[in-house]
């Protein structure tokens, strides 16, 4: 698989600095049940990279000392990491808001038989990766089968009192594009989505974020072999708008790779682009001079410049994109 980061590093993307940390994004291992093409992380089931309890327990140690509002668990599948449910229960305790971000299928699977009502009874929010509301093109992008099976786990989430609007248990659906275009409006593809998921699955939801694909990884790899990296690459600068900049994710949030490595955002992280305090993509670059989990029990992160490069128009591109979703 080519390698995308040399094509993005050099860059003229606008500086940022860091503010309050208020949400720790953590990736839990790149450990999966599936091999999405639009992957930003290479997940998948031959995948064996996990955080260790050590880390987990520098994780809780850091949501006590820094006070985070929330804790935002990515994978892979975060939910097949040993220590999830550990990690999960002991944020709750802390009053910390949890996210899961949750593939669906991953309800359906053995041994997890569990888990939905763990998540409801914990009361953890479900961000649920659902890239169409057609079987098609969901099994396209995810693979054979796996619109019905993300059917039935959101069927399993809905008894328990997901997605309804007067629970407390919320339940955001994930869009992303099937191929080298950005997201279409938000407002009015969530409205296709409850219709057609309401209509044709009796399927409630809260929100739908949609979220721009990054050319990185396995979805860079792909625009490479099909020689559409470079086009892709001018769609995104020629759809940059500067208001986004306010509302981008590397603000307020810190990136944990499952080694408990830090990064400015999810993205960085996959382009080994750790947060070093230079904002330039090829200043210290290398992992090891970069910040670890224990370097944020003694340490404020607040003012310190934002690593960027090229794959950051992504996020400001058309209506913008973020974790939560398009920003204006």
């Amino acid at each position: 698989m080519r390698d995308t980061k040399p094509l993005l590093m050099v860059s003229n993307f606008p500086a940022l600095t860091r503010s309050k940390l208020e949400i720790l994004q953590v990736n839990l291992g790149y450990t999966c049940n599936l091999s999405c093409t639009h992957c930003h992380v290479n997940a998948g089931p031959k995948r064996t990279e996990q955080m260790d309890k050590a880390n987990i327990d520098l994780v809780i140690e850091i949501l006590k000392q820094h006070k985070v509002q929330t804790l935002d668990l990515t994978g892979g599948a975060p939910e097949l990491m040993p220590h999830f449910r550990y990690l999960v229960k002991a944020a709750r305790d802390l009053g910390v808001t949890v996210i899961d971000r949750c593939n669906l299928t991953i309800l359906n699977e053995s041994g997890q038989e569990d888990l939905a009502q763990f998540l409801a009874d914990h009361q953890i929010e479900v961000v649920a990766s659902l890239p169409c509301y057609s079987e098609d093109n969901v099994d396209a992008q995810r693979g054979k089968g796996v619109f019905e099976s993300s059917i039935e786990g959101l069927q399993k989430l809905n008894s328990l009192g997901y997605g309804k609007d007067d629970s407390a248990l919320p339940l955001n659906l994930v869009y992303n594009p099937g191929g080298a275009f950005l997201p279409p409006g938000q407002v009015a593809l969530e409205a296709a989505y409850k219709e057609q998921l309401g209509v044709e699955h009796n399927i409630q939801f809260n929100n739908l974020f949609t979220i721009t694909n990054m050319p990185i990884s396995r979805f860079g790899a792909v625009l490479l072999a099909q020689g559409e990296f470079n086009k892709y690459m001018n769609l995104l600068k020629d759809s940059y708008s500067p208001a986004n900049l306010a509302g981008v994710m590397c603000l307020n949030t810190v990136s944990v790779g499952w080694e408990g490595n830090l990064y400015d955002c999810d993205f960085n992280q996959m382009l080994e682009m750790p947060l070093t305090g230079h904002a330039n993509a090829n200043e210290a670059s290398g992992a090891a001079s970069g910040y670890h989990l224990r370097d944020l029990l003694n340490s404020d992160l607040q003012g310190l410049p934002i690593k960027v490069a090229d794959h950051c128009y992504g996020c400001t591109a058309g209506q913008g994109s973020s974790c939560g979703g398009a920003l204006d």
